[in-house]
């Protein structure tokens, strides 16, 4: 077979079809990659250490719930955490001056 036959038999179209679709994902990747994760975020894996207790950026987050005026049982929910540690949580943030004190900035 010669090469000319060769290059006449050869249909382009299926592989363009599978770049485009390759870019198209591609394309869909790296919007949903750019979606910033916001820094108050309740389920960040980064509020709590490998034995479960809160960092200090889930301590914050606690009290960023409290001060928009979320009960305990949702802090609980959201944080993950059990109802005992909301509360604890809770009696320290009212400790720590409650809706009047000064939040800080979260990592």
């Amino acid at each position: 077979m010669t090469a000319a036959k060769r290059t006449k038999s050869f249909d382009p179209k299926p592989v363009l079809d599978l770049i485009a679709s390759i870019e198209a994902d591609l394309a869909r990747l790296k919007t949903m990659m750019s979606v910033e994760i916001e820094p108050f975020d309740p389920a960040n894996p980064h509020n709590k250490t490998p034995d479960g207790k809160l960092t200090g950026e889930g301590v914050e987050c606690c009290y960023r719930l409290f001060d928009k005026g979320e009960s305990r049982y949702s802090v609980s929910q959201k944080m993950k955490i059990s109802f005992a540690a909301a509360t604890h949580r809770f009696n320290s943030w009212r400790k720590a001056g409650g809706n009047k004190r000064k939040p800080t900035l979260l990592g």
